[in-house]
């Protein structure tokens, strides 16, 4: 182009939009670097990064990540098909989430008690499985074998369920004196969301070529996970300074604490609330809009369930904010307020109570089980941790699953099912309340 020559309009326009994209490249990629730095910072802070907790952080985010691209993977196979309109598919369904917590509670938990030096290899090896059995599923898709893709699903499942109980009676061993545990377990469940909200969208891309290659996706995940987990600084191992529950002679059986019992029975109420809120008001909302929302049945389904996902998101944020609650408070609180939350919506159901509803259930569950885990892990000697956290992960499985199942026998008629749900709610409410042990607040 000569001096004097004016540049064509449209090689002008191109220009500008090269210079353009290349800005928005470099500010995304600051703004990715920015989220990057500080997210690490976060999970070094208080100390974590001096005591190795920062390193079982960011496993948690990989394991979150591994676990949705599953999800992700099997959204189209017979465990999630049509989930708004076969009741019978998705009684079943829950009733296959069930199998794990029947193979850990009563086999994985007291086994992984046993072998309290091996933690790093035990969490290792439940990420090891979950990548060897997402290459089994995914050649299963593939050739349609769906009794294999069944065995293989109901394995990850029952490895996901594995990790959890393990890293949960990890922690303490990791946690820096300056860090509660209500604040440690809230920054390992937000590393959880994190990963999720990264590595879920990526899985969900390669779902779009097939779900075998969502698969092989998580495959990849859970094998980096492999190596993080066996990279875990040694305190992970290290049982110094924990007390043993038995001495000699015959092993005695181990009682849980009365204010532990107290906050599992404040958790079991939250979960069926989860449970019915998700399956009734999934059925509810699709089967039965709310009016102007008749041609919007999805969107209206995702604002209320979306609810209660950012429920579980605040309920992070306000754990990690946490000092020194007791978990029997935020236990009783959190009742109380799905209580009074349960006879507004069933007294006004509309848009903005069943938003309020779904909110605050999340928000509920959210953090009694937050403060559940920091009491387990505080309160019960470390040789019957895993198989405390085992067990009740069990029970609170069994609580969501009961209020799924009510939630699903319950007519679509909100004033009869929320109603019906109000009163349960209500009387679980005044029956944990009166049955209080008087030390149960600490």
């Amino acid at each position: 182009m000569s001096p004097g020559e004016k540049p064509h309009p449209i090689a002008k326009a191109a220009s500008g939009l090269g210079r353009g994209t290349k800005a928005s490249a470099r500010g995304v990629a600051r703004g990715s670097s920015f989220v990057w730095k500080k997210a690490r910072g976060a999970a070094r802070a208080h100390g974590a990064g001096e005591s190795g907790l920062y390193r079982l952080i960011e496993l948690h985010a990989f394991n979150a990540g591994g676990d949705a691209a599953v999800a992700i993977a099997l959204a189209g196979t017979i465990f999630f098909a049509q989930p708004g309109e076969a009741r019978g598919q998705v009684a079943l369904f829950l009733g296959i989430t069930m199998l794990p917590f029947a193979i850990v509670a009563p086999l994985i938990g007291p086994l992984l008690d046993r072998f309290g030096h091996g933690r790093r290899w035990a969490i290792g090896a439940t990420f090891a499985v979950r990548a060897i059995l997402c290459i089994v599923m995914a050649d299963a898709i593939a050739a349609d074998n769906e009794a294999l893709m069944f065995a293989a699903a109901l394995g990850t499942l029952v490895s996901s369920k594995a990790y959890g109980v393990t890293r949960a009676a990890a922690v303490p061993r990791l946690v820096p004196d300056q860090l509660p545990l209500m604040k440690a377990n809230s920054r390992i469940s937000l590393a959880g969301v994190l990963g999720g909200a990264v590595l879920g969208p990526l899985a969900a891309g390669a779902a779009t070529l097939g779900s075998e290659w969502a698969l092989r996706f998580a495959f990849v995940i859970f094998a980096i996970g492999t190596v993080l987990a066996i990279l875990l600084p040694p305190q992970a191992d290290s049982s110094v300074g924990e007390k043993a529950v038995t001495l000699t002679g015959k092993p005695k059986r181990f009682k849980v604490p009365s204010s532990i019992v107290f906050s599992l029975r404040c958790n079991a109420g939250l979960r069926v609330l989860s449970g019915f809120c998700t399956m009734y008001m999934a059925f509810l909302l699709r089967q039965n809009p709310l009016p102007g929302w008749e041609t919007q049945p999805t969107l209206l389904m995702g604002l209320v369930i979306g609810a209660a996902g950012l429920g579980s998101t605040i309920a992070i944020a306000l754990g990690a904010l946490a000092r020194s609650l007791r978990p029997a408070y935020i236990g009783v609180a959190a009742l109380i307020a799905d209580t009074v939350v349960s006879i507004i919506v069933a007294a006004f159901y509309g848009l903005a109570s069943a938003i309020l509803f779904g909110l605050v259930v999340g928000i509920a569950q959210g953090l009694g089980k937050i403060a559940l885990d920091a009491q387990i892990q505080d309160e019960i000697p470390e040789q019957q941790r895993t198989s405390a956290f085992a067990r009740s992960e069990t029970l609170l499985q069994l609580a969501w699953v009961l209020g799924g199942f009510i939630g699903i026998a319950m007519p679509l008629n909100p004033t009869i099912g929320l109603g019906v749900l109000a009163g349960l709610i209500l009387v679980w409410t005044t029956y944990v309340v009166i049955s209080r042990p008087s030390h149960a607040a600490g």
